[in-house]
Parts: structure tokens; C-alpha cells; sequence
């Protein structure tokens, strides 16, 4: 009879990316700021940390709205687009890892527990951020433009890596850094390390709270859930 793991009861782990993963929070403030200047305005700090966790269109119109701009599919569109140049540019580099994040992952890999990566990233720049992060850690990804317009704080991004992953979203445990990603993963089902960087999170049923990823492997992650 084989003794249990310690990461028995934990089915995966689903990881968001920017912020979480990796500090390209600050890559996103650079094309954030330059697009609020293209479009002939101003992004203020408190709004741009409204924007931490958002999809591409919200992005978009949020800018619009802010420098005084109509907002419209085709601005919404042609803005976006602006963004991606930009970002792909400033992806292309290496990312700086959040601390613990990389050895995280390693650890998780090793205990033979499943990842998914989740993010709000768009399938071309999230492949930009792999050549970085490493896709030999991932069995699956889903991006924001992969979920029919159900992004975070939907559900639906997390129900889909669950899925594709073949195991129940509630026994898995996600790793998010922002307000609609906790928020996603909690209505998924899943348990919620929430590791905040740029921003305030707020207390939630299933969330559990940790100042960084240094030290966590498998069995802290599926220790995890029977805290909530």
C-alpha cells in the first residue's frame, strides 16, 4: 500500500500570470501610459489600477473614457491594437519573475500535480511571456481571448482550464494576484492563494492570503483547502 502524498486531494493548479507569475504589471504601465498619451490625455494612477486583472476591450474603453475619446468598436479596435504592438515589444524580453515563483512552479511540477496557466493575456503575447515563464510547466493554457468574452471576473476562464484539465474546479487551488482574478477563480469553485503586488484584494470565502510565493510547493497548496 502506498503511503499519500502530500499533495493528495489537490487535482491541479491553476496559475494567473501577469502579476502573479511575473512582474509584467510594470511592462503593462508602460504601454498603458504611452497609449493615454497617443490618444491625447492623461491616465491617472487610481485608474490605472483599475485595470489590473482587465481584458484587452475593457482596457480599451477605459483609455477611451479617460482621455475623452469616443468609445466605439472601432476605437475600441484600433486602441487595442496600439496596445499589443507595444506590449509585444516590451514582452519580448526576458519578464522579471515575482519572488518564489519560478521555484513554485518547479515544485508543483516535480510532485506530478498538473498546472494550467489562466490569464486575461491574449494568446500572442501570453506565447511571448512563455519563452520566459516556460511552457514545459503547463499542460494547458487559457487566455483571454479564449473564453468567449467571459473574461475575469467571469468564471469562465478557470471552469475552462478545469475542464481541459479533466478534474473538478473545486479541487483545485488557484494562484491570483488581483481582485477579478480572485474573484473568477473563487465563483469557479476553486480554493484562492491570493498573493497580492499592485493591489489591494479584498477578504473572500475561499480565498487564503500570502505574502509571496517563496516557500510554496504542493503540499502547502493542497494544504490550502482545508482552510476554507
Amino acid at each position: 500500500m502506498t503511503a499519500p502524498s502530500s499533495s493528495d486531494g489537490l487535482a491541479a493548479v491553476l496559475w494567473d500570470m501577469d502579476g502573479t507569475l511575473v512582474d509584467s504589471e510594470k511592462l503593462w504601465d508602460v504601454a498603458l501610459y504611452e497609449a493615454a498619451e497617443m490618444l491625447g490625455g492623461r491616465l491617472s494612477e487610481q485608474v490605472r489600477l483599475t485595470l489590473v486583472g482587465s481584458n484587452m476591450d475593457a482596457t480599451s474603453a477605459v483609455l477611451l473614457e479617460a482621455t475623452g475619446r469616443p468609445v466605439t468598436p472601432e476605437s475600441v479596435a484600433e486602441t487595442g491594437e496600439w496596445i499589443r504592438r507595444r506590449t509585444a515589444g516590451l514582452f519580448d524580453d526576458a519578464l522579471p519573475w515575482r519572488p518564489g515563483a519560478r521555484e513554485a512552479l518547479a515544485a508543483v511540477k516535480a510532485a506530478g500535480v498538473p498546472s494550467a496557466l489562466v490569464t486575461s493575456t491574449e494568446r500572442a503575447l501570453t506565447e511571448l511571456a512563455l519563452n520566459t515563464i516556460g511552457r514545459e510547466f503547463f499542460t494547458v493554457t487559457v487566455c483571454g481571448d479564449e473564453v468567449d468574452g467571459l473574461n475575469k471576473p467571469h468564471p469562465r476562464p478557470y471552469l475552462k482550464a478545469a475542464e481541459l484539465l479533466g478534474v473538478p474546479a473545486g479541487q483545485c487551488v488557484a494562484v491570483e494576484d488581483s481582485p477579478p482574478g480572485a474573484e473568477s477563480a473563487e465563483s469557479a469553485g476553486c480554493t484562492v492563494l491570493v498573493v497580492p503586488n499592485d493591489v489591494d484584494v479584498p477578504p473572500g470565502e475561499r480565498r487564503v492570503f500570502r505574502g509571496s510565493l517563496v516557500g510554496v510547493d504542493a503540499g502547502t497548496l493542497a494544504g490550502l483547502r482545508s482552510l476554507v
